[in-house]
Parts: structure tokens; sequence; C-alpha cells
């Protein structure tokens, strides 16, 4: 096969397109299920810690900022702050309970200002006297709200904690602001969400653990095949399934249908279309004994048994796994193959013995005819001529007159002659007729139907009681179907036999390769419209009638 080569830059793109998917298709099964599940747990735990470690970063910023306001409402209701305003130089009151109070909670600053916003203490003592910075001290000294906010002073960023400062007859005199550096409030976060990113680190290398550990298992449990191959195998096993000739069907141990392909289809007589995966058993099959495979355990070989109006060979063994039986599998094949062929064989070994038993009289005759003309007798060879050549031709006349399929006429003289030959009288009675042509298959079934039936008929007569084996033929197309009856003055058939007769395999004959014929003659006329039928003959023995549908019949033209 000539590798394919592109031609142009685009087929060379999409040729290293396809040769780069196929090779991530091909890559390792284990490989892929690590990464996919690791990749898939670490990007949630990821998602996750980020949310959670947001959350905790505003929390603990939002806690900063209340305890920002915590403070400078304690401050600011301090009596020694509120009377401090009516003195001329309030800062000398507040600068150092301010500064205490800085250095007690851990603030980056307490300021305390009046309703002018100039600070009567600050951290830095050269600043005091002079307005204080970030204006956001609208809402306090206004509207005399409490509040947290964020903003840049002298000192830099800082989440600040801002109140309003009351005197006794409730007017707003001053306003403090508490404020922790940002700085200070981000390494907080950074120490307290440390944890928490440590921890997702650890699940995420877990993780990626159980990962693998999940793709060795996975790898054992498909028995170390890639994807890849495994849908090459369903794919060739499904093949292999529906192209073969036997039938499968397989079941699980709770005796429910898994597995049917078409060949199993046809022998059952479903379309494709009815749903048999997850029936049971019984109700597809009513005499498998897949059941009492599950049961015991053993396995079946070579069994017979009819599938519909099949005659099939079974083949059962149960699926184990672990020493338990998990189900069981029956595989069979038609027996109509091999019944066929025998079938055909027989007919040649018929026809062998026709022509033996035509040369072996016609020998005896020719010899009579050569004595008689040695002994100088010609007047009483050519009546023996003349007589022969008579009852030749008034049976070629009868089977020309009333047997329009020359097939079926080549058969009947056939056993005409074989019955002679045996000593058998075979009559046809004389209202018999087949007006119409026989399709190729109407030639077959009539040659097997009739052919059967009248063996079947000289070997009664011949082992019947009567020392003249006699045999009577009628058969007719009047009407929508075709009749053939066959009687003898044999024995007769036993009451108890008269339905067993027609079961393949059963004969009361000995030897084998026996118990044929009569079955593929109910089979035919099954499947042609008809049936087969006994009764007792006016000859004393057994009378059967075998009824088949007028379409064998070729339509005139």
């Amino acid at each position: 096969m000539t590798a394919y080569r592109p031609r142009t830059l685009a087929d060379l793109q999409r040729w290293n397109r396809t040769r780069k998917r196929r090779s991530w298709y091909k890559r390792s099964f284990r490989l892929q299920v690590m990464l996919l599940v690791g990749l898939l747990l670490a990007g949630m735990l990821l998602a996750q810690g980020t949310y959670l470690n947001h959350r905790k970063a505003d929390i603990i910023s939002h806690q900063m900022g209340e305890r920002a306001l915590a403070v400078a409402k304690a401050v600011a209701s301090m009596p020694q702050i509120i009377n401090a305003f009516e003195i001329t130089d309030p800062a000398s009151i507040i600068q150092p309970i301010a500064e205490r109070i800085r250095h007690e909670t851990g603030a980056r600053y307490v300021v305390v200002g009046n309703t002018q916003g100039i600070r009567y203490s600050h951290p830095v003592p050269e600043r005091l006297g002079q307005p204080m910075v970030g204006g956001d001290n609208g809402p306090a000294l206004l509207q005399g709200e409490s509040y947290i906010s964020e903003a840049t002073g002298t000192l830099g960023t800082a989440m600040r904690g801002k109140t309003p400062i009351w005197d006794a007859q409730g007017n707003i005199i001053g306003l403090v602001s508490v404020g922790f550096m940002m700085s200070r409030v981000e390494k907080d976060v950074v120490r307290y969400t440390s944890l928490g990113w440590a921890l997702v680190a650890l699940m995420v290398c877990f993780g990626f653990a159980g990962a693998y550990w999940l793709s060795q298992h996975l790898k054992k449990v498909i028995l170390g095949l890639e994807p890849y191959e495994i849908a090459r195998l369903a794919m060739e096993k499904e093949a292999i399934l529906q192209s073969i000739h036997e039938g499968i069907l397989a079941v699980n141990r709770e005796g429910q249908i898994t597995l049917v392909n078409q060949q199993a289809r046809r022998f059952l007589n479903l379309a494709d279309e009815h749903v048999l995966l997850g029936q049971p058993i019984r109700e597809i099959v009513p005499n498998s004994r897949l059941l009492e495979v599950l049961r015991r355990g053993e396995q079946e070989f070579d069994q017979e048994m009819w599938l519909g109006d099949h005659p099939v060979v079974v083949n059962r063994v149960p699926i184990l796994h672990e020493g338990e039986i998990e189900g069981a599998v029956a595989t069979f094949r038609s027996r109509r193959e091999i019944i066929d062929l025998s079938q055909a064989l027989t007919q040649a070994s018929r026809d062998v013995d026709m022509l033996r038993a035509q040369a072996h009289e016609f020998s005896n005759k020719l010899y009579t005819i050569s004595g008689l003309l040695q002994l100088d007798r010609s007047a009483e060879a050519l009546a023996l001529i003349h007589q022969e050549t008579e009852r030749a031709q008034a049976q070629m006349s009868f089977l020309m007159r009333h047997v329009a399929d020359a097939v079926l006429s080549g058969t009947l003289l056939g056993k005409l002659t074989r019955a002679r030959e045996l000593g058998v009288t075979l009559k046809i009675d004389e209202q018999s007729s087949l007006s119409c042509k026989l399709t190729p298959t109407g030639q077959e079934v009539m040659m097997s139907v009739v052919g059967n039936l009248l063996d079947n008929a000289c070997y009664a007569a011949l082992n019947g009681p009567s020392e003249a084996p006699n045999v009577r033929l009628f058969f007719t197309d009047l009407g929508e179907q075709l009749l053939v009856e066959v009687e003898d003055n044999g024995a007769g058939v036993p009451p108890h036999l008269a339905e067993s007769i027609f079961q393949e395999g059963f004969s009361t004959k000995t030897g084998k390769h026996q118990g044929i014929g009569l079955a593929l003659v109910a089979r035919f006329c099954r499947q042609h419209g008809g049936a087969v039928t006994l009764e007792e003959s006016e000859l004393g023995g057994a009378c059967f009638i075998a009824v088949l549908d007028r379409s064998l019949c070729q339509k005139p033209s």
C-alpha cells in the first residue's frame, strides 16, 4: 500500500493536525485517566480554595475594620476626650491618651480632630494642628455616622474606623479616626490563608495520587488494553458474530438474554427490530437448556433440538469468572444442510438403484429375446418385444397425458420401474392428473414428497401380511391445493405411533440414517401451506395424504 504524501501546504497542515490527534488518541490510557482526573480534581480544589481564601481575606479585612471602629468608638466615648474639647489646648490632654491607646491596641494611628478636621493627636507630633488627610470625614462630621473606610493618608493606605464625638448636649464636637495599615492587613490575610493554600496543595497531590491509582486499577480491569483497542475488538466481535453461520445466544445469571446475532434471529423467525435483550430465555426458547447449564455449570456439546421449525445441533457452555457462573452461551447450527445433503445422497442412491433395476430388468429380457431367437422362435420374441413396448408406451402415454411436468413424470417412471424390480405392484390412479408445470421449488418438493411416500409404502407392502404387495398413488391439482395420496396393503401404523412417525429420527425400520423421510415430508408440507395426515387404507395398510399449496405450480402464461 502506498503511503500518503501531502501535496499542498494545506494538506500538510491537515495531515499534521490529524497525526497529532491520533497520537493523543493512542496515548497511554493510564496517562489519560491520571491527567484528566488529576486536572479535574486540581481545578475543583483550586476553585474552591480560591473562593474560601478570598472569603477569609474579606472576613479578616472586615474584622480589622470592625476592630478599628470599636477602638474609635471607645475613644470617642471617653469623658477625658470629650472634656478636653472645652479647654484652650485640647491636644495636651488628647495626645497622651491617644498614643497610649494606640500602643495598647496595636493600631497604626489614633487621630482625634475637631469639626474642621484639625488634628489633636497623631503618631507624628509635628503633624498636630494640621488638617486630617483622606477626604472621608464628611459622613461622621455631617451625618454623625460611624463607619469603616479605606483611604490613603499621610502614613499610607489604611483601613479606618471613624466615629463622631458628641458632647453632653448631643452636638458633634469632633471625630476619632483609628487606622490599621493595609500592609498589615495583607500580612494578616497571608498568614491566615497560607494554611488553606497548603491544604489545597496537599489535596491536589492526593488527587493526582488517587488518579494514578484509579488509572492503574482501570487498566487492570480492562486487561491492559487501550480504549482504541477495546473499540476495535468490539467492532471486530460484532462483525464476527453477525457474519458467522452459527446462531449465538448468551444469557446472564438470571437467565436474561444479553447477546443474540442475526443468524439466531433467523432461526427464531424474529425481525431485526424485535427486542430480545433483557428478555427471559424461557419466553423466547421454551425448550432451552441454558438454565440447566447455569444451575449445574456443566458443558453440553452436540445436542440435538428443534428451534422453531429448524432442526439444530447445540453446544452450551457456562461463562465462569473467578470460579463463579456469570452466564451461559449457546451456539447452534442448522441440521438442514446435513438433512439436505442426506436427501441429495439418498436421491442419488435411488437413481442409481433405479438405473441398476432397469439395467437388470432389460438385460433379463434381452437374454430371453436372444434365447428365443437362437431357438428360432422369432414369433414369440417379437410378441415379447411388442408386449414390453406396449407396456412402456402405455406408461409413457399415461404420464404424458396426465402429468404436465417432465421432472415429476421422470420421477414416477423411475418409481414404477423400481417397484416392479422389488416385486411390488405400483398403480397410479387413472383419475390422477397434474395439469400445470411445477416451479423449480415445486419440482424439488414434489420429488421429495412423492418419492419418500412411495418408498415407505413399498417397504411397508413388502413387509406386510399380503403375499401380493400392492401400492396405489393418486395425485391431483384440482382446486386450490395439490393433493398426493399414497396407500399400501402393509401392516399399517399402530395408533400409538401415529404422531411419532413424523418426528425426525423416529423410524420402525432398523439400521442407521432412518427416520428422515416422513419428517422431511411433514416439514415440506408445513413450509408450503399444507400438512400430511395418516389414515387407514382401503387396501388394508396405511394411507398418507399430503396437501401442498398450489403456489408450487407455475402460473399459466
